[in-house]
């Protein structure tokens, strides 16, 4: 469901082998890490992207985004956490809960605490502040990242989604409204075309600053159009 295979013969194949250990437990709360792309300047980071990949992934599948972005983003680090359980159905992947369990809600309301602390200690470790931050999601881990960023009390730079769905449009939980990207394939046959369409009307009437966009043909994947759609989103909201 998640192993994101880009959509255009130009890009590298990526490697599905996770480098680092997904997560340790400490104080009651698995901390995750993952693969990390530092500034392409050299520099302190001015600015970060945490990637979170989608159900049976890793790190290492997101991670390969971060050069068709990093010229646009010189001053920005990029990290892409394994999520916090090993995947059975993917050996060498992981989830941030079991698809198969079919509690869609339960399983992002358990994982939301993993995500916040992870970010929470990234933000410390660089010196940065959350309106620095983006989040960009695949599948499941556009779940978590829709679902995590509205709930911090600090508003986030951004948001970019690709082929996923918003599982818990709470109004009652929304505490910021960061900016949102939504992308997604046409033809996409694990998280169908018709949870983009309910996630973007949720979000239009919430107010979020919201840019959709649909890839005719495609299915759960990322397209040339996507690519370049989420490097210009984020490139707006982090510089």
């Amino acid at each position: 469901m998640g192993n994101l295979k880009f959509c255009h013969a130009g890009l590298p194949p990526l490697d599905p082998q996770p480098r680092l250990p997904h997560a340790k437990v400490m104080s009651n709360i698995v901390a995750i890490d993952g693969p990390r792309v530092p500034s392409a300047s050299g520099k302190a980071p001015t600015s970060m992207v945490i990637l979170a990949h989608g159900y049976g992934s890793n790190g290492e599948d997101l991670i390969g985004l971060v050069p068709y972005w990093r010229r646009a983003l010189p001053d920005t680090v990029f990290i892409s956490p394994n999520a916090p359980q090993p995947c059975r159905d993917a050996p060498g992947g992981y989830q941030w809960w079991p698809v198969w369990s079919g509690e869609r809600l339960a399983g992002v309301r358990g994982a939301a605490p993993v995500l916040d602390a992870f970010i929470d200690a990234e933000l410390a470790r660089y010196g940065l502040t959350e309106d620095r931050l983006a989040l960009v999601g695949f599948s499941q881990g556009t779940m978590m990242a829709l679902h995590v960023a509205p709930r911090r009390a600090r508003r986030l730079a951004g948001v970019v989604g690709y082929s996923g769905m918003l599982i818990d449009p709470e109004p009652d939980e929304i505490l910021t409204r960061p900016p949102v990207l939504l992308v997604h394939g046409a033809a996409d046959p694990m998280v169908p075309i018709a949870a983009f369409h309910q996630a973007e009307a949720a979000l239009t009437a919430l107010d979020f600053d919201l840019t959709a966009h649909v890839s005719p043909g495609l299915g759960h994947s990322i397209d040339e159009a996507g690519l370049r759609l989420g490097g210009a989103f984020l490139a707006r909201v982090l510089t």
